[in-house]
């Protein structure tokens, strides 16, 4: 049998996927990869075969667009996979038309809402539109939480006939290990995200200059790339004066998020919307204690008390306040939080169960 994977990123398939498509190969199935180029497109060529396609991350161009269907549909006849699995909004979408097109049947997911659901403006209710067109016809669609479903199913974009939840992207336990805590002082928070206003980056910045007067050794680190769109994230001029005020430590993009994990004491995410957000999974599987917006996806791996804290979401005073409670934890309470954290990981969030789940989905599709 061969499937076919199609994201809007190599770096989305390299990072995030490649559990899946390993475990899907021990299986038997054989792995196309379809993405646009970038850094990691050659590493994807070292384990599976790979083809690239033109496709513009953000932004509606009528032309771009059907272009891409078009791109997408030729790939398709030419590869002749039994099923195609999308991922990311374009794919999901586009990705859906051409598999349509193509007579081949389809498995989405939905791993987060983005900005389309977060802004109530013109552009999202023409995403709106095209996502209830498209996903009629996907074989089973599935999203990361239960709350991202009902949204869907309330606006009429999916039936529940062909939806189903999974936990997140799933992690490889045995490559995220519990690690011991650093020191206790100078006490570490780790923000690791893109630097977008909807991850929480502005309140997380915000916390830091709170805690910072009360507890000035505490060090705020902050690890993600900039967004060039300035209306949905911050700008250079920001992050330097962060910097130049010395609230937090950039620490720029990082490939690998492990060892900033191992050198922190708390992984904070006071994000606005999640799908399931993978820093957590990964910090909970390496016996870290996290601060969250009690927001949904984010409540899918913190447990208020548990594992971590959760604040309000949109409310710096509100993550500065569980900051300042976390940081005064005693060693064997954090030991504690972290323990936990694992142990939601392992029942919750091991890579297995996303693998199995995507066999049955996968079996379904191709016996339609």
């Amino acid at each position: 049998m061969r499937v076919a994977v199609v994201i809007n990123t190599s770096w989305n398939i390299y990072n995030f996927r490649m559990g899946l498509i390993q475990g899907l190969r021990k299986k038997g199935i054989e792995i196309t990869a379809i993405a646009p180029h970038d850094e990691y497109s050659d590493r994807i060529q070292q384990h599976i075969t790979f083809h690239t396609v033109k496709m513009q991350q953000k932004g509606a161009n009528p032309l771009s667009d059907l272009r891409l269907i078009f791109d997408l549909y030729c790939l398709y006849k030419s590869i002749k996979p039994d099923c195609i699995l999308h991922y990311t909004i374009k794919p999901n979408i586009y990705g859906t038309f051409a598999a349509k097109l193509a007579g081949i049947p389809s498995i989405n997911n939905v791993s987060g809402l983005g900005t389309v659901f977060l802004h109530n403006n013109y552009v999202s209710k023409i995403a709106v539109w095209l996502y209830r067109l498209a996903f009629r016809f996907p074989s089973t669609v599935f999203f990361q939480n239960n709350d991202d479903r009902q949204l869907f199913l309330d606006r009429k974009i999916v039936t529940p006939r062909n939806t189903d939840v999974l936990p997140g992207s799933g992690i490889n336990l045995s490559a995220y290990t519990p690690k011991e805590l650093p020191p206790v002082k100078p006490f570490i928070f780790l923000f690791a995200s893109r630097l977008l206003y909807d991850k929480g980056v502005v309140e997380f910045a915000e916390a830091a200059r709170i805690v910072r007067k009360k507890y000035p050794d505490t060090i705020f680190l902050l690890a993600g790339a900039l967004d060039n769109n300035k209306k949905l994230g911050i700008t250079r001029q920001i992050l330097d004066q962060w910097i130049r005020e010395n609230i937090i430590v950039y620490k720029g993009f990082v490939e690998n998020i492990h060892d900033l994990i191992a050198q922190s004491h708390c992984i904070v995410l006071p994000s606005y919307r999640e799908g399931v957000p993978r820093t957590l999974i990964e910090a909970a599987a390496m016996s870290r204690p996290c601060i969250a917006s009690s927001v949904p996806g984010c409540t899918e791996v913190i447990v208020d008390e548990y594992n971590g804290f959760l604040c309000k979401q949109r409310d710096s005073s509100s993550l500065a306040d569980k900051m300042e409670k976390m940081l005064l934890l005693s060693n064997n309470d954090l030991q504690k939080l972290g323990s936990n954290g694992r142990v939601l990981a392992e029942e919750k969030f091991n890579e297995q169960i996303i693998i199995e789940k995507y066999l049955q989905a996968i079996r379904k599709a191709v016996k339609k």
